[in-house]
């Protein structure tokens, strides 16, 4: 059996302060529209309590912060398909934004 290689990997917050903010939506909504070339997966804490839900992109290291259920879409098609993060969203702790 073939182990399927992704391009990219969508670690998706399902900490227990993630998860009050909706976390479990936002992973549904990435589930239902990633590509083939991306693996979503369900992560465990990412470290950044109360910034929630927390969306990590691999191989990147592109962090967004507070991502809503309806965000993904737009995260799915600018970023994971059209390679351009998008800045308004990212996590200002870990990127600097101009502005």
């Amino acid at each position: 059996m073939k182990i399927k290689e992704y391009s990219r990997r969508v670690l998706v917050c399902q900490n227990r302060t993630c998860r009050k903010q909706s976390a479990a939506k936002v992973l549904t909504a990435f589930e239902k529209l990633s590509g083939a070339e991306v693996e979503v997966v369900a992560s465990s804490c990412l470290g950044q309590c109360g910034n929630g839900p927390m969306v990590l992109v691999l191989p990147e290291e592109i962090w967004y912060s507070g991502v809503s259920e309806s965000e993904v879409a737009a995260i799915a098609e600018q970023h994971l398909r059209g390679g351009k993060p998008i800045e308004r969203m990212l996590y200002r702790k870990f990127h600097r934004v101009s502005r």
